[in-house]
């Protein structure tokens, strides 16, 4: 064994080796990812793929605002403070629709529509109800499964009732932590009462799957903190559970100058806090589901990963099967076969170019061949932990693959590369290797 795998620290069935983990590297919820994206109009081929779009597409409508702006968040989001920006927005959001639908070929089926952010539920439920009618109206449903983020501050009973008529059955809350001191520290508070009287409002609504987006490497926060919010999320019965870690990169999101850097966990309290999560959690009866998700034994998500049929998209991992994804909202990303394509960001800017009956893709990119195999492969060691790697690739990355080897962490069989027991938190390390794009001036976060 060499030096620096002798420098280890095990915790569980991970064992932490520095400099492994020294590079940042993306989350891969694409291929290539969204640093490659070049800024240019696709409006052409933003059209010319809703256009080829065939058989079954899902949908992800993007609402860019939230009651309350959290100090650690990277989203794409804004105060919903101006009635009339929200009423000016959600005009463009209803236009747009109406665009997709004509430009849609009449056989395709909607079978997915989730509503991410910022916080859908910064609009009124009334408006979410009309959005709803819009799709209905502009588009052919095949009994769609809907899904919606929420921030718990800001449910009321009018909204419980709009997702039971709606028939909403997933919902994810950002929870991020119960610890009142954390909570102070990144701009989030939010007694666990609430969160409770949430989930009992989202069950008594209808909704089967709930899911607790928590997060390590927050500042003040310990071992022992982590643990007794994940003891409060199992309590809780959240059927899944994402434990991401926080990125801080306060020079990219100003908005996180506002946390103390200095309170910040370093990178082997993180991945002690990682691994301890990853093994309180599957004790707690979840089934690991990736790197960073966990789902309970029957639930959808736990199933497709089971079988094999885990995918993985631009909101993280998914049972999904449809292969076209279309985005809506100010910055949302659609994917089509060969291309990947990103709204205007800018909210005003959005609505400018919608009123004026221009589709608003204004980023994007073409995939290749070749990023096709490359993804392949990043695809299938992130969601089935295993994958077939063609020869030219496995002599590019062999020195690289002989450092994960050497410490177990990955094993090959001919051109068969698994990743081993405990690979978790290197998994995004080795799917790199395999990224022809790496290497440049792209800033990541940390791989835990």
């Amino acid at each position: 064994m060499s030096a620096d795998a002798s420098r280890s620290e095990s915790y569980g069935d991970w064992t932490y080796y520095p400099e492994l983990l020294a590079t940042p590297v993306p989350r891969y919820t694409s291929y290539p990812t969204a640093a490659e994206f070049v800024e240019e109009s696709f409006e052409e081929a933003q059209r010319s793929a809703l256009q080829a779009v065939r058989g079954s597409a899902s949908l992800y409508i993007h609402i860019p605002y939230c009651q309350e702006i959290c100090w650690y968040c990277g989203c794409n989001t804004g105060a919903a403070n101006k009635r009339q920006r929200l009423a000016s927005y959600l005009e463009a959001l209803h236009r747009e629709i109406e665009m997709i639908g004509e430009l849609l070929d009449p056989s395709v089926r909607i079978g997915r529509i989730s509503f991410g952010g910022g916080s859908p539920n910064a609009i009124k439920p009334t408006d979410f109800v009309r959005l709803i009618d819009a799709l209905t109206l502009n588009l052919r449903m095949e009994s769609p499964v809907l899904s919606i983020e929420l921030d718990p501050r800001s449910i009321t009973p009018d909204w419980f009732m709009a997702i039971r008529g709606i028939g909403v059955i997933k919902a994810s809350m950002g929870v991020q932590t119960f610890d009142p001191h954390v909570q102070t520290a990144i701009g989030r508070v939010q007694p666990a009462e609430m969160i409770e009287r949430a989930v009992e409002g989202l069950r008594r609504a209808g909704v089967d799957s709930i899911n607790f987006d928590l997060m390590y490497g927050l500042p003040f926060q310990t071992d022992e903190v982590l643990a007794e919010t994940l003891d409060r999320t199992v309590a809780m019965g959240a059927d899944r559970v994402a434990l991401f870690g926080y990125a801080h990169v306060p020079h990219m999101i100003p908005r996180q100058r506002r946390i103390d850097a200095s309170e910040l966990p370093d990178q082997l309290a993180r991945f002690r806090m990682a691994a301890e999560g990853h093994v309180q959690l599957v004790d707690a009866g979840y089934q690991a589901v990736g790197f960073d998700h966990f789902a309970r034994p029957g639930d959808d998500l736990a199933r497709a990963a089971l079988a094999g049929t885990l995918r993985r998209n631009f909101q993280g991992f998914t049972d999904d099967d449809a292969s076209t994804l279309i985005g809506l909202g100010a910055s949302s990303i659609s994917e089509f076969d060969g291309l990947f394509v990103q709204n205007e960001k800018n909210a005003g800017r959005y609505r400018m170019l919608v009123g004026a009956n221009l589709l608003p893709g204004r980023k994007g990119v073409v995939r290749t061949v070749e990023d096709r195999r490359r993804g392949a492969i990043i695809t299938d060691l992130l969601c089935q932990g295993h994958a077939r790697v063609d020869r030219d690739l496995l002599i590019a990355a062999r020195d690289r693959l002989d450092e994960f080897a050497d410490r177990g962490i990955i094993s090959l069989d001919g051109d068969m590369l698994v990743l081993e027991r405990g690979s978790e938190p290197y998994a995004r390390s080795v799917a790199a290797l395999f990224d022809a794009y790496r290497g440049g001036a792209h800033q990541f976060s940390s791989a835990v």
